[in-house]
């Protein structure tokens, strides 16, 4: 597969260190090199001011809610007030019960994919079948003309031209879809061995808890892997295949204007280890010079160059990225478009930017200053393989809403009843003591109390008469603040359209019914439906579609060649799958109990409607339901069985016939007369 021309010229210099150094060096101080390195020193600038002003203390916020921990400043405050330091974890729940939905939802069993094809209402197909197609109707139509033995009048032409179209438009249809059919189940092996089961996995995780989440793929990469190969036996082979994987939100950057990926510059920030870089080795597109000095300099820089605080990042994920300096290395991935006329500028030639005017979609790798990898975007509509979703979108912006942004407020508040009812119960669980200290005799213990204790006092010498000890009991507001904690889960439940029945509590009222507890669930379900839509139209759809024609670009199967245009219905195809079975297994006991219906649909269609309900068995349907190919191939077995038959009772009949015919003759019987049993009357007296 391709990826891209390439903007940097890919040298093979020597092993030696040295000279990769040298080589190195002086390739990076092309004008050409010096330009890409300061373009995205510059994006890399403003991305990451955008990103810390606005999103790395909100993101370590929600990592923090998630794992039930107070913030630094927070905690500082309640540590000198003194008191209980208890964290209900409200968020966390929440975030828990979002993710298991989605997974349930999305990846189910494991059995079924979160995503299906169709091919549009009219398939636009390659040339090649639409030409077969045409072939076809003329043959149609020359037949035709030799059968009726005349021409066709103008009218007659009409309608049995738009007869034949129509016949066309059905068979292209049918085409289409057997090789989108073709299509879906290579793209679900090239999405099983390429980890995106992995990466959707990891991707609910991420969008029930952060303000978005990223999906990233199909990126082509090459891997080892055991192949039997000629010869017979396994071999370590490389191969390059498509992955996907799950994009941390905390490595994601984009700029500050617009609310498109796909149009504005973005940046990933990388945590290289040296196996990493020596992978590289070899690749096309890297620069195995540059490659080769950073990985002669590892270590020395690690992430002091970027000229980034990590702390918030090292604060919410507990990873001190400064100690790992040594062991991994930064590196920045840009995709952005480039103006032509700064490419030119740069010394890239006229015959590669073919006007100046417009911008060329690129890619380009950086470490310490260096770059390592400069290319035009493989995607050939430039396209960048990251897929952008939120739990809650926020129209105008690309970042939305986490389960933990929505209840936030809710767990703060909550947190707030939860401290001060522990204070609280401490405070009240006893009574509090009053002692008159000048009553009390040297060395009397008064941090002490327990039941039968004697007390020791002496005479006032200020003839107080005040008791030496009195009692009191605090007020207990226990159930005010239980109150108050319960509205606000309530409140939780609320916005996060998450209620608390999802997880199998009790709820008063209609959920004491199993029909009114569905029905609630059922109401709560369109909550996470739009989440899913949100999935679906900003991660399934799109990425599918490239997946789809990437694989049109790049096959070599004609039998894969369908539909250009597709419809990728996505993850709700799971949502409404339950209530297609249902349908489904109506309509088939509806053939199978009506004779004209089973008449109409034939054994071929009851096949089909018999592998469609099967398919949710999860079960080799090939050992129950034959397939409607092998279905017709039994029927015109059968009927040239039947004909034998026919033909052979015909003749059994044919030489009865005979047989009957020649024993009459033998009687005496004329051929082909008529036996007369009727007694002729005769003359008298005869």
């Amino acid at each position: 597969m391709a990826i891209g021309p390439a903007l940097i010229p890919v040298a093979r210099a020597s092993d030696l260190e040295a000279e990769a150094n040298r080589a190195s060096q002086e390739k990076q101080n092309t004008p050409m090199i010096v330009g890409l390195a300061s373009h995205t020193r510059a994006r890399w600038e403003v991305l990451r001011d955008h990103h810390q002003q606005n999103l790395e203390q909100r993101l370590a916020s929600c990592v923090r809610a998630r794992n039930m921990e107070y913030d630094p400043a927070k905690l500082a405050q309640i540590k000198e007030q003194g008191g209980s330091e208890i964290f209900m974890g409200i968020v966390s729940s929440k975030c828990r019960t979002a993710t298991a939905w989605l997974r349930d939802t999305l990846l189910g069993t494991g059995s079924d994919k979160p995503w299906s094809l169709s091919a549009t209402p009219i398939p636009e197909v390659s040339p090649d079948v639409a030409q077969a197609m045409q072939n076809i109707m003329k043959q149609n139509l020359s037949q035709h003309y030799s059968e009726g033995g005349q021409q066709p009048n103008e009218q007659e032409l009409k309608e049995l031209a738009e007869g034949m179209k129509d016949t066309a438009m059905r068979a292209m249809k049918f085409e289409a879809e057997k090789r989108v059919e073709r299509m879906e189940t290579k793209m679900e092996d090239q999405m099983v061995e390429g980890g995106f089961v992995k990466a959707l996995f990891d991707f609910t995780n991420d969008i029930a808890t952060f303000p978005y989440a990223v999906l990233k793929g199909p990126i082509p990469r090459k891997r080892k892997t055991m192949k039997y190969v000629e010869g017979g036996g396994l071999g370590v082979v490389e191969v390059l295949r498509d992955e996907w994987e799950r994009v941390d939100p905390f490595k994601f950057y984009w700029a500050p204007w617009g609310d498109d990926l796909q149009n504005m510059p973005v940046i990933e920030l990388h945590h290289l280890t040296r196996e990493d870089v020596e992978n590289m080795i070899g690749v096309d597109g890297y620069d195995e010079n540059a490659v080769r000095s950073i990985l002669s300099d590892f270590g020395s820089s690690g992430f002091g160059w970027l000229d980034h605080d990590n702390g918030e990042i090292e604060g919410a994920t507990g990873v001190d990225i400064e100690e790992g300096t040594s062991d991994v290395v930064a590196a920045l991935q840009l995709w952005d478009s480039v103006p032509g006329e700064l490419l030119l500028e740069w010394g890239l030639g006229e015959d590669e930017v073919e006007d100046s005017q417009k911008s060329y979609p690129c890619e380009i790798w950086m470490v310490n200053n260096t770059v390592i990898r400069a290319v035009l975007n493989y995607d050939p509509i430039g396209r960048k393989p990251y897929y952008l979703t939120s739990f809650e979108k926020v129209p105008g912006r690309v970042d939305g809403n986490g389960v933990a942004d929505l209840c936030m407020d809710a767990q703060n508040m909550c947190n707030a009843a939860a401290r001060a009812l522990a204070n609280n119960m401490g405070i009240s669980s006893g009574p509090q003591v009053g002692v008159n200290i000048s009553r009390l005799p040297a060395g009397e213990d008064i941090t002490q109390m327990y039941p039968w204790k004697i007390w020791q006092f002496r005479q006032s010498d200020f003839a107080d008469s005040t008791p030496p000890m009195s009692f009191f009991q605090p007020n207990s507001n226990a159930q005010e603040l239980m109150a108050v904690f319960d509205r606000f889960t309530a409140i939780s439940d609320e916005v996060s359209g998450i209620p608390k029945y999802m997880t199998g509590q009790h709820v008063p009222g209609a959920g004491r019914t199993s029909s009114g507890l569905s029905m609630l669930m059922s109401n709560a379900g369109k909550s996470i439906k739009q989440v899913i839509s949100n999935i679906d139209h900003d991660v399934m759809r799109p990425m599918l579609e490239r997946q789809y024609q990437r694989n049109l670009r790049y096959s070599d199967d004609p039998d894969l060649i369908g539909d250009v245009q597709i419809v990728a219905t996505g993850a709700m195809s799971l949502v409404v799958k339950e209530a297609e079975a249902v349908r489904k297994t109506d309509f088939l006991r509806l053939v199978l109990e009506s004779p004209v219906a089973q008449q109409i649909v034939g054994l071929p269609g009851t096949a089909e409607l018999l592998r469609d309900v099967a398919g949710n068995l999860n079960t080799n349907i090939d050992r129950l339901v034959p397939s409607r190919e092998d279905i017709e191939k039994q029927q015109q077995i059968a009927q040239q069985q039947q004909q034998q038959q026919q033909m052979m009772m015909q003749e059994q009949q044919m030489q009865q016939q005979q047989q009957e015919a020649a024993k009459l003759q033998e009687d005496g019987t004329p051929q082909g007369g008529r036996q007369d049993n009727t007694i002729s009357p005769r003359p008298n007296g005869q």
